[in-house]
């Protein structure tokens, strides 16, 4: 097996432990598509677990995503990065470590706007990681789902576009990705707090989370009447419509979505 190719099989693996969501819908793609979309999902994923971490302090997370941000606006250089990451390898999961692993999945010729979409998350989440992102108003929230998801639809906007000329609405793309981040926050809402974080502007009901929901879901609906090729559709219609179960599981009182329910979602959609 080439390294390239081995290369490619350890990030799908990588995708299957790191994404329920996203796995099944990426591993339906052609194999282009499969390859560029999977590499740019862990650049992602990458930066995503920095933000995240539970242990890392707020000034040591700030540091690294903006670092990583710079490294990506030129040639990756790996060796600096791992040298950034080494004081804290031991804390940090493999998806975060092996970034330059993901850069090389990645088709020469869309490289550059993956990189390019990852950096500006990096900064964006070191920005709200600043803020101890603390949401003030709709503006805060609509701030905060860009960075963390509306640039997500905007990345695979771009490759739609270089793959097969797919043009689509960037605006949509961003509620797109802000929809499903917001059912995310719906879902966690009571694990977030107990952990003293909340992404919820302030004197928001959980009413009015869900019509933000549900306003967003609604435009990522009409962001898909622009995409003809099936292989892009059946991609898009998974992870919406898992979004939109889980909404209904939701407003049920239920916490989320059972294994079961998941593989009917992707059932039903695939042989539609």
């Amino acid at each position: 097996m080439s390294q390239g190719a081995k290369l490619q099989k350890e990030a799908m693996h990588m995708l299957k432990l790191t994404s329920r969501t996203f796995y099944i819908p990426i591993s339906l793609l052609k194999p282009t598509l499969k390859k560029t979309v999977a590499s740019a999902y862990l650049c992602m994923r990458a930066i995503d677990e920095i933000e995240d971490h539970e242990e890392l302090e707020s000034e040591t997370k700030q540091q690294l995503l903006r670092s990583t941000s710079e490294l990506l606006k030129t040639k990756f250089d790996n060796e600096a990065y791992r040298k950034l990451l080494k004081p804290y390898e031991s804390l940090l999961p493999e998806v975060t470590l092996r970034l330059g692993d993901w850069i090389t999945v990645c088709p020469i010729d869309i490289v550059e706007k993956i990189k390019e979409s990852t950096s500006v998350m990096a900064t964006g989440m070191a920005d709200w990681v600043e803020k101890e992102w603390y949401i003030q108003n709709k503006q805060d929230l609509d701030d905060y789902t860009y960075y963390v998801a509306g640039l997500v639809g905007v990345m695979l906007s771009d490759i739609w576009e270089w793959y097969d000329g797919t043009s689509t609405d960037r605006e949509l793309a961003i509620a797109y990705g802000r929809g499903l981040q917001a059912v995310n926050i719906l879902r966690n809402q009571q694990e977030d707090s107990e952990r003293g974080v909340k992404f919820v502007p302030d004197g928001w009901t959980r009413v009015d989370l869900f019509a933000y929901t549900e306003k967003n879901l609604a435009l990522a609906d009409e962001y898909m009447n622009a995409i003809t090729t099936k292989n892009i559709l059946l991609f898009c219609k998974i992870p919406l419509a898992l979004a939109k179960r889980t909404l209904k599981a939701l407003k049920s009182g239920k916490e989320k979505m059972s294994r079961t329910e998941v593989e009917e979602v992707v059932e039903q959609i695939t042989n539609e």
